[in-house]
């Protein structure tokens, strides 16, 4: 591993307690293509270099997943279940270390990664109670003379790629069901932030999950490398977080081996304000929707969609809230915002910006790029923003909040339903009855109420349209890890 000489002592210590080899059938071993730099989006610089992996270190991770399922499947439930609450144990002593070492690959502020690993690590221990609570069903045929018995089991081995904005979470939330299902993984975490991933393993193992149930490939050719899988008959499951772009193609690659697959993609998630909303509270749940991640999450909120009695005074106020936030390196005291991810990802936000601004919008703070080192983008309120500008229309994916206005309820669902998306809406009113009707009226897999935030363990996340579909958390979670077979008894 070769890092800068701009880190501290314990942010090198954290660094250097990550193993970065590929993690295949219990073992570390060095990538076939040599190894793949990443980089601290605070600075640009590197930071660690994780093995890269070609086609064949991926055939044998598979390999080693499928050479395990069978005895994995068959494991009782309770020591699945087990594994897991030992995993979320672990996690949760260890989060200062995983928080450092998340800021340090992803660039989010520590307060945000700390809340980042208790949200991971809960889903360890949702999962590890649900283990124990796979049932089928018994009953009698209508015409008496047979019985009918359903039974649930695991769908096999799974391939699992993982996004870079959440690097843990998004990891558990497909991890923890699979394990609790009985099903065997490889795991492909994002070019960018994968220590965060290689962390979980160790951690995995000392938790006692056997060898070759859990599988990490690091690679820096993505597509060449996961399409070979994806090919391959002994692969039983694709759940995938992303991009739509990217989403389609790999649904269209699993159609030749009829794979079960789950797809949690983009979002353009309207955030509607009514006129009679409490202000205050519509401002900071805005500034949770908006803001949790910088901005690159698929939840965040991506139009301010206001009722224009109210329009100006919420412009007014979230400008002010969003101007008063620091920027900075997410690992030093009294940052709220830190960099995007990449330079590309900076420039994409600077560009739907400027094409607002060209169309008519003002900008009522930020607006452009902070500092001259890392990739750092100011929080931005955008107001007077034209029907066809593109920040409507394509997800930001950065810190930056444009503000249109509706003037009647119907208009209102219209606009936040005019979208390919669904993944999420939310709004703020005080009405019970306007709230359940556009509840039931917003074309979303999820709906926050009075609320910036919805995700939760407990509950199902997922999306339709083009955002997606299968679920993961939540009672639904397992579900998708688990087949129906069904057996008829003659008496």
């Amino acid at each position: 591993m070769s890092t800068t000489t701009g880190l501290s002592s314990r942010e090198s210590a954290v660094l250097a307690g990550v193993r970065t080899g590929l993690f295949i059938g219990g073992e570390w071993r060095p990538g076939s293509n040599g190894v793949v730099a990443v980089d601290d989006p605070s600075t640009g610089e590197v930071i660690a270099e994780v093995a890269d992996a070609s086609v064949e270190d991926a055939q044998a991770a598979l390999a080693a997943a499928v050479a395990v399922q069978e005895s994995w499947a068959a494991t009782a439930p309770r020591e699945r279940g087990e594994i897991l609450r030992r995993a979320f144990e672990l996690i949760t002593e260890r989060s200062e270390d995983l928080a450092l070492l998340m800021t340090l690959e992803m660039g989010k502020p520590l307060k945000e990664s700390r809340g980042e690993i208790a949200y991971a690590a809960e889903f360890f221990r949702w999962f590890s109670e649900e283990a124990v609570r796979i049932s089928g069903r018994y009953s009698v045929a209508p015409n008496g003379a047979t019985r009918l018995l359903t039974m649930k089991q695991p769908v096999g081995p799974c391939l699992f790629i993982t996004p870079w904005n959440f690097p843990l979470a998004m990891g558990t939330r497909k991890i923890g069901p699979a394990v609790a299902a009985g099903c065997t993984i490889v795991v492909k975490p994002a070019t960018q932030t994968p220590l965060s991933m290689l962390a979980l393993a160790g951690i995995m193992t000392e938790a006692g999950l056997p060898e070759g149930v859990l599988n990490v490939v690091t690679t820096s050719h993505t597509g060449q490398v996961m399409g070979e899988l994806i090919k391959d008959s002994r692969l039983r499951k694709l759940s995938f977080t992303g991009s739509t772009e990217v989403g389609k193609k790999l649904v269209a690659q699993s159609a030749e081996q009829l794979l079960r697959i789950s797809m949690e993609l983009g979002g353009n998630a309207p955030f509607l304000v009514f006129g009679d909303a409490d202000l205050d509270a519509a401002v900071d749940g805005a500034m949770l929707a908006k803001m949790r991640n910088m901005g690159e999450a698929c939840t965040a909120a991506n139009r301010f969609i206001v009722h224009e009695s109210v329009a100006d005074e919420f412009s007014r106020r979230l400008a002010d809230r969003m101007g008063a936030l620091t920027v900075g390196r997410g690992t030093l005291d009294g940052i709220d915002v830190g960099p995007l991810v990449d330079r590309p990802s900076q420039v994409k936000v600077g560009e739907l910006v400027q094409d607002a601004v060209d169309k008519g919008a003002t900008v009522l703070t930020g607006g452009g790029t902070v500092g001259e080192q890392g990739y750092f983008f100011a929080p931005t309120v955008l107001k007077d923003v034209a029907p066809d500008t593109r920040l409507l229309a394509e997800e930001i994916f950065g810190p930056v909040a444009p503000v249109t206005t509706f003037s009647s309820d119907d208009e209102a669902v219209r606009l936040a339903n005019d979208t390919e998306y669904g993944l999420v809406a939310y709004f703020f009113s005080k009405d019970l009855t306007r709230a359940l009707t556009v509840a039931e009226g917003l074309d979303t897999g999820m709906v926050g109420i009075n609320q910036g935030i919805v995700s939760n363990p407990a509950a199902p996340f997922g999306g339709v349209k083009h955002s997606g579909f299968g679920r993961e958390g939540g009672a639904e979670g397992i579900e998708e890890y688990l087949d129906v077979k069904y057996v008829g008894i003659a008496l």
